[in-house]
Order: structure tokens, then sequence, then C-alpha cells
């Protein structure tokens, strides 16, 4: 079947602000957005989680600001 839509849905190279970064889905979506190649923008109340996990996805390659 041919596709509706003709738009990219690609992510790479685009920003994402991700609330609630440092644990649970928050988490989990700025790993995922991450290895899909967006630059993320990661905001939580736990500092050292969301420190943590900006060290982690940078280690890995991704463009993050915590």
């Amino acid at each position: 079947m041919k596709r509706l839509s003709q738009l990219s849905r690609s992510i790479t190279g685009n920003v994402a602000v991700i609330t609630g970064a440092a644990s649970g889905m928050g988490k989990a979506t700025a790993r995922l957005f991450a290895d899909e190649g967006a630059r993320l923008a990661v905001v939580d109340i736990d500092e050292a989680g969301l420190q943590t996990l900006a060290e982690e996805l940078t280690a890995a390659g991704a463009d993050v600001l915590p």
C-alpha cells in the first residue's frame, strides 16, 4: 500500500526538550531520541540524576544540554 504522507519522520538533527529526564519515561525518551540522532535539552529537578544521564548520553556521542 502506498503511504499517504510523504513527510519524513526522522528526528535526526532536530532539537528535543525532554522534561523529567533523570528517570522513568523521561529518561527512556531521552535515550531513544539521542539514539535517533536528536539534539537534546534535558530538564529535571533531580540534578544528580540529570547530570548522570547527560554524561552517559554525551559519552555515547549524543549532543546534550543539561
